[in-house]
């Protein structure tokens, strides 16, 4: 079967529905890989051109299920492997409620899912050991984490209030009680 025959056929079985599928509870027959990359700026490509038409990239979005390392859309009869470059998701917007221990943060990615920071979806720091670079994300479902997009990550950054952890200091945010550290403190 062809990539595009996948494909279509992917879209045909997916549920009538809103919100993510429970892909948990499926266990197709693996069918092979599919030409589509999500890059890390969010960007779905499929046989390298990107995907322009948001619907379809949200609907895409609610049949991905990660396994380990590897990327699959999945429905209930057919299971194809995607490639994913960073994170599946990108974080490109930030609603603040509150202040302090209470505050809540709340992210919307670029499939329009919503996640609030804390217990069930916690932020959590990279950082490149050549560059230095902070790579941030926040869990958005199961084990599907997006990128914290750079202008979010400066709005967190502005956020940030200090705290000694194991006798370091760092600067981090509140979110649903949780402290998140973000960096170390100078």
């Amino acid at each position: 079967m062809t990539d595009s025959a996948k494909a279509n056929d992917l879209l045909a079985q997916l549920p009538k529905g809103k919100g993510p599928a429970p892909v948990h509870l499926w266990n197709p027959d693996f069918c092979g890989d599919i030409d589509m990359r999500i890059a890390r700026d969010g960007t779905w490509f499929y046989q390298g051109t990107p995907i322009g038409r948001k619907p379809m990239v949200r609907l895409f979005s609610n049949i991905i299920r990660r396994d380990g390392d590897d990327y699959f859309l999945i429905t209930p009869v057919e299971k194809v492997g995607i490639r994913v470059d960073d994170a599946p998701f990108v974080a490109l917007s930030l609603e603040v409620e509150g202040r302090g221990e209470q505050q809540v943060l709340r992210f919307t990615s670029n499939v329009d899912d919503q996640a609030e920071a804390g217990a069930e979806h916690p932020l959590r720091v990279e950082i490149d050991p050549l560059t230095q670079e902070p790579s941030p994300y926040i869990l958005m479902r199961s084990n599907l984490e997006a990128l914290i997009h750079r202008n979010v990550f400066y709005q967190l950054v502005e956020l940030a209030v200090p705290r000694e952890i194991d006798g370091q200091a760092w600067l981090g945010v509140w979110s649903h009680g949780e402290f998140y550290p973000i960096g170390q403190a100078d």
